[in-house]
């Protein structure tokens, strides 16, 4: 059962980025039939958010879009992988699912279908920038907090190891 509920460390950036695709198409899907008239389409969001928190607990393991990834879509592309650190990846992850899960009670709770959008819309574009750039918002909050204490470089000491070449090669 421990086995289950870990997070792989490290990560495939490439895996990451397919995952974040996914989740952004779903966003993006959720939204165009909410302001096509389709209030239905709000029950996806659910599909959303247990995605979020199905990888925030067991990494792809119980995450059928992360299953997807890890074992089809990324093998078939066949490129190496660049492996990055796992703990900012789940942290990133438990910021969608707050995000994901705020949406869909947002919308199938209080039917605030408005605001509900605009958390979404700010999930798809942390998600554009993760697929498109490879720029993770949650793993940049992770840095921040690392550097301010609130969490503790023993989370991950390979950050710390990480974020030193990325300052050195930024100052060259």
């Amino acid at each position: 059962m421990r086995g289950l509920f870990s997070f792989p460390n490290p990560v495939n950036e490439i895996s990451a980025r397919l995952v974040a695709t996914g989740a952004l198409l779903q966003a993006v899907v959720i939204i165009v039939l909410d302001r096509l008239g389709y209030p239905g389409g709000w029950w996806l969001s659910v599909v959303l958010a247990y995605g979020f928190v199905a990888r925030v607990l067991t990494g792809p393991t119980l995450s059928p879009l992360g299953q997807l990834v890890t074992r089809v879509v990324t093998p078939a592309l066949n490129r190496p992988a660049k492996l990055v650190p796992g703990p900012p990846k789940r942290f990133a992850q438990g910021i969608g699912a707050a995000v994901s899960t705020t949406a869909a009670v947002l919308a199938l709770a209080f039917h605030e279908y408005t605001a509900a959008v605009i958390v979404l819309a700010v999930l798809a574009v942390a998600a554009t920038l993760e697929a498109v750039f490879a720029f993770c918002v949650g793993c940049t909050i992770f840095q921040a907090l690392m550097r301010i204490g609130a969490i503790p470089e023993a989370v991950c000491e390979e950050c710390n190891n990480i974020w030193a070449r990325q300052r050195v090669g930024q100052s060259a």
